[in-house]
């Protein structure tokens, strides 16, 4: 879609596929919508998120990576990261709710999570299959010691994936969160972002995930699977699932993916240009099975 869309996510609804995207200029959060998952019209002007939480710092809010989920009542909630009053160099997840799937979208009262002694929280996704609903994040990454992305100075700290059970109403933790997969140092820029889990027919559960410095032809896309249940262990595969030079060389920097729970459809950013930085959405079919994904 020729559009500034970063963090795209996907959710079908209204008898539309519908995406959700960071802010770009004065709309918080972005929305388009497709009938057949090819063809998506930006919907210029919408603002899905246009009235944010007391606690987003909205001097500079950096609305990142919405995703919305449809719960048990037919009503939506949608996941997002801001930068918080407490600190504005470090964003929070928080979480808001809408009765239809375009919103605009209600803030719920406080964060979802907030860790900004261990550099904050981004990336929210949310997840649900027959037996679990439950929210992952990704790492603010702002507390490493610098380089690339702030992390490929030794030593690299960690920017762990992690899972938070939820109630049915999608805010209401239930337990503490686990972590799921951290990053492997130098090899991924010191930093693993943007989870996206599904559960298999199968029974296996696919992590999503992107890593290396999302400015860098570095950033790629790649994936571990567990056997063992929602909370691991994951096992990484081999190499990325998408990076710069896939599909005949089109794809620069692919990242921010997320999968839709039926495990066989996919959105993606690439970057379409440094100066003025955009980053397009690409939708994708995958196929997993045999221990891998395919594209």
């Amino acid at each position: 879609m020729a559009q500034n869309f970063p963090d795209p996510s996907i959710v079908y609804a209204e008898g539309y596929w519908w995406a959700f995207a960071t802010m770009d200029q004065n709309i918080n959060i972005q929305v388009a919508r497709s009938s057949d998952f090819q063809e998506w019209t930006y919907l210029s002007g919408v603002d899905a998120l246009p009235d944010p939480p007391n606690w987003v710092n909205m001097a500079t809010p950096n609305t990142w990576a919405p995703d919305v989920n449809v719960l048990d009542d037919g009503t939506y909630v949608m996941y997002f990261s801001a930068t918080t009053t407490n600190d504005t160099t470090k964003h929070c997840v928080g979480a808001a709710k809408s009765s239809t799937v375009e919103g605009p979208y209600t803030p719920v009262n406080g964060t979802l999570a907030c860790p900004l002694d261990q550099g904050g929280a981004i990336d929210a996704s949310g997840f649900k299959d027959w037996e679990t609903r439950g929210t992952g994040w990704g790492p603010g990454n702002a507390i490493g010691n610098g380089g690339l992305c702030g992390n490929t100075i030794e030593p690299i700290v960690g920017t762990p994936l992690m899972l938070l059970a939820v109630a049915a109403d999608g805010v209401t933790p239930q337990g503490s969160p686990v972590q799921l997969l951290d990053n492997a140092g130098v090899s991924d820029d010191g930093i693993v972002e943007a989870p996206a889990l599904v559960k298999t027919y199968d029974g296996e559960y696919v992590l999503f995930f992107s890593s290396g410095c999302y400015s860098t032809d570095n950033y790629t896309v790649s994936f571990a699977m567990s056997s063992g249940g929602v909370t691991g262990p994951y096992q990484r595969a081999d190499g990325p699932l998408l990076k710069s030079g896939d599909v005949d060389g089109q794809l620069v920097a692919p990242g921010g993916m997320d999968v839709h729970w039926d495990a066989t459809r996919m959105v993606f950013h690439e970057r379409e240009s440094a100066e003025p930085l955009v980053r397009q959405m690409w939708a994708a079919q995958i196929k997993i099975g045999n221990g891998t994904v395919q594209v």
